[in-house]
């Protein structure tokens, strides 16, 4: 009874930062003539509602896709028509056909947050909740609270989805899938993985350590007979899963084939995530590498856009090889837990086409491992917030973004006592650093090392964050910080990469762990 009302307290607490956090700006407001991403969600309740099935996806009269067209799976247009009807009843006026473009009012605002509330409370909440429950290592009654409650209150996502304006769906849903597998659910998870994927494609970061996982599950139970039975379900479930989210569209091909050219615009470039003419994104400002590196290469104007998407998919599928044949070998929930994190982030520092929110894709996964190692998870979950300051600015978002990223930092060292977690066995580095013993003398200095680098990179973000947002920059170099932002988070993800990496790869305790049967 007792860890249900600390878990309550955490609950009501991280609503409340929820709830401070919506009462300020959001995408787009008050910006024409695209204003932004609440615009966007507004308009496609707009048009799922107003236009029949078939032509929600189609450039008519009636739907121009240069104005938010919908770039999303069929979840989230399916998602969108439920608002939309629900806003209907309330008010007409929000969702009237060419109309309500742009439209803002107080009603409606507390309308569209309500609606993010509600997703909040219904599918991304109550899973890190009996995720933390379920964690072998927080069998005190406080630690899965506390677990939760540090989980609950990272700064990026509350900034994005109750400030920028973004439902947490798709990421709830994965959340449910990792928790799902963790009870041996499979098949569950495999649904609950397929609905995250069709409502935001980019869950695609998250697709090779779920299939990885699983098809080295069936290996471990024989491919002659368990696991022969297991992956003949698992296939099965993909399929009626993908059928039922797509079946409005299935009868057509042209009607799929204009879904997926929508979901992926491949002919926009590398670095053209986002409908070039909106004011809240610029995809110069994204903290990956291919950004980070055209601030000395003009990539775009030296390589083809076709040579631009293959060597985009090298990099990629070469960053994210080794963790999954790792996994794929020795499947465990750890070892997928930490998978998720890796290849998300070579998805972010080396795809094709990435928005500076897909680093959410990455943090989600580093909170589910943040009891595990949380120096280097609450240090890479406060980077992740900072590499999206520039994007806060340009919402308004400045004083959220101040109170509660400390907020989130002095939670985590009043909870884990993070910067005393930081030797080699706290770090997961143990094994790394006895392949090393006798070449590297340095390492018996590894605690203080580490310590002193992130209280430097604290330091180094906080003086960025304080110039972005009150100095002025050359007038020579407009996008000074932007870039600065940019550039120094994807320093720190790179090595973050190799930390992953270097933990997986050298990971002792899933040899240890008891064989899947």
């Amino acid at each position: 009874m007792e860890k249900w009302s600390l878990m309550t307290i955490t609950v009501l607490l991280a609503l409340t930062v929820r709830w401070a956090v919506s009462l300020g700006s959001y995408s787009g407001a008050g910006k024409p003539p695209m204003y932004g991403d609440y615009e966007a969600q507004r308009h496609w309740q707009e048009i799922t509602y107003n236009l029949p099935i078939r032509q929600w996806y189609f450039n008519t009269s009636d739907n121009d896709l240069l104005y938010w067209g919908l770039d999303y799976p069929p979840l989230t247009a399916y998602h969108s028509f439920v608002c939309a009807y629900i806003a209907k009843l309330i008010n007409p006026d929000w969702v009237a056909l060419h109309t309500s473009r742009g439209y803002e009012s107080q009603p409606h605002k507390l309308f569209m947050r309500t609606t993010v509330f509600v997703a909040d409370l219904l599918v991304y909440i109550p899973a890190v909740i009996l995720y933390c429950f379920s964690l072998k290592e927080t069998s005190a009654k406080k630690k899965a609270s506390t677990c939760a409650l540090c989980i609950l209150l990272y700064p990026g996502l509350i900034l994005i989805d109750h400030g920028h304006f973004q439902y947490p769906l798709s990421l709830g849903l994965a959340l449910w899938a990792v928790l799902c597998l963790s009870h041996d659910w499979d098949l569950l998870g495999s649904v609950a993985f397929c609905l995250a994927l069709n409502y935001k494609q980019m869950e695609l970061y998250h697709s090779l350590p779920f299939f990885c996982y699983l098809l080295g599950k069936c290996f471990k139970k024989g491919l002659k007979g368990k696991g022969l039975v297991l992956l003949a379900k698992l296939a099965g479930t993909v399929l009626v899963s993908f059928a039922a989210c797509w079946l409005p569209f299935g009868t057509d091909v042209e009607q799929i084939m204009q879904v997926l050219r929508r979901l992926f615009p491949i002919d926009r470039g590398l670095f053209e995530a986002c409908m070039f003419s909106s004011p809240t994104h610029c995809p110069d400002k994204v903290a990956n590498i291919w950004c980070s590196l055209s601030v000395l290469i003009k990539i775009k104007n030296v390589i083809s856009p076709r040579t631009q998407l293959k060597l985009s998919f090298a990099v990629t599928f070469l960053s994210l090889l080794p963790a999954c044949i790792k996994l794929t070998v020795q499947p465990s929930l750890r070892g997928l837990k930490f998978a998720l994190v890796s290849c998300a982030l070579s998805f972010f520092l080396f795809s094709f086409q990435v928005h500076e929110k897909s680093i959410l894709l990455v943090s989600v996964p580093v909170c589910l491992i943040i009891n595990e190692i949380p120096f280097m998870a609450t240090w890479f979950l406060l980077v992740s917030t900072f590499s999206l300051l520039p994007l806060l600015l340009k919402d308004e978002l400045l004083l959220p973004y101040a109170v509660t990223t400390p907020a989130f930092l002095a939670v985590c060292l009043a909870s884990f006592s993070i910067l005393e977690k930081t030797s080699a066995e706290d770090l997961q580095l143990k094994a790394f650093s006895l392949s090393l013993k006798g070449y590297v003398s340095w390492f018996k200095s590894f605690p203080r090392i580490v310590r002193s680098l992130f209280l430097l990179s604290l330091a180094v973000m906080g003086v960025l964050s304080v110039l972005s947002a009150a100095a002025a920059p050359p007038q020579r170099l407009p996008d000074l910080f932007p870039l600065a932002v940019a550039v120094v988070s994807c320093l720190h993800f790179l090595l973050f990469l190799v930390y992953f990496n270097v933990v997986i790869l050298w990971d002792s305790k899933n040899r240890a762990q008891k064989k899947i049967s």
